[in-house]
Parts: C-alpha cells; sequence; structure tokens
C-alpha cells in the first residue's frame, strides 16, 4: 500500500505546520506501516532550533512515529468515522535518539505493533535515516472521539 499526502490529510486530523509523514510506503494491517519524513531547511521549528545550527527536536521526531502509528491505527476506519477520530497519547517508554536528524535527511518510520486491546495500542518505533537509526520509542496510544 502507498498513501500520498491526501490520502494521509484524509486519515489524519494534522496540518501544517505539524503533519510530520509525507508518505506511507508498506502497510502490514494490524501489525507494521513504514512512512517517510522528508527535513527540509523550511521546517518552522529550524527558525529557532538551532539557527546556526539546524537539528530537529527530539519530540517532533516522537511525533512522527505517533501520527505513522495513529495512521495505521485509523486505517481500518470507515471514512465517516474518520471526521471526529483523534489518537492520544498514553505514554512514551525507552526513547533514545541515536543521532541529529536535519536538513536534507528523510526519515524513514517504521511503526511495529506490540499489543492492542480495542481502542489501545502498544507500538515499538524506530526512524532511519539511510541505514542508521537515528531514534526508537515505544509508544503507547488510544482512539478517541473529537469532544
Amino acid at each position: 500500500m502507498d498513501l500520498r499526502i491526501t490520502e494521509i490529510m484524509r486519515i489524519l486530523p494534522h496540518r501544517y505546520p505539524f503533519l510530520l509523514v509525507d508518505r506511507v510506503i508498506e502497510v502490514e494491517p494490524d501489525k507494521r506501516i513504514v512512512a517517510l519524513k522528508n527535513v527540509t531547511i523550511n521546517e518552522p521549528f529550524f527558525m529557532g532550533h538551532f539557527p546556526s545550527s539546524p537539528v530537529m527536536p527530539g519530540v517532533l521526531t516522537i511525533e512522527a512515529m505517533a501520527q505513522t502509528g495513529g495512521i495505521l491505527a485509523l486505517l481500518e476506519r470507515k471514512p465517516e468515522e474518520l471526521k471526529n477520530a483523534l489518537v492520544y497519547f498514553m505514554g512514551i517508554d525507552e526513547a533514545r535518539f541515536r543521532r541529529p536528524i536535519v536538513p536534507g535527511d528523510q526519515l524513514r518510520i517504521e511503526m511495529e505493533v506490540l499489543r492492542r486491546k480495542a481502542f489501545v495500542w502498544k507500538m515499538k518505533g524506530r526512524v532511519y535515516v539511510g541505514a542508521e537509526l537515528a531514534a526508537e520509542a515505544t509508544l503507547l496510544s488510544s482512539i478517541g472521539q473529537q469532544p
């Protein structure tokens, strides 16, 4: 399965400047998803983090993992159910940052389902730049509805 940005925006409620997934290149329903994020100097966070040596904030790397996992969790929803669906963070464990992410990098975000119970998902995330592991974390999230 290959999802381009228009399909991603149909699934996720995030929009610029907070949509951090550009394309989905692999999906195994209920098991695994792989997405891409192209990091450019035009990202708004680089204006302040850090102007003379731009580095993508670690928290946004985690958010890119969460959005990728959210796509997997929401893929099984019907289009009419997506209008009000949100994915909420419940926990972040074992987050590690292995290398800085800088403009020009392409992130390959891999999320693997560890456990799922009803609307609660636990996933292991890994972010690669080329063959190099840049970050990893275990994320716990829940699917809910907008109030």
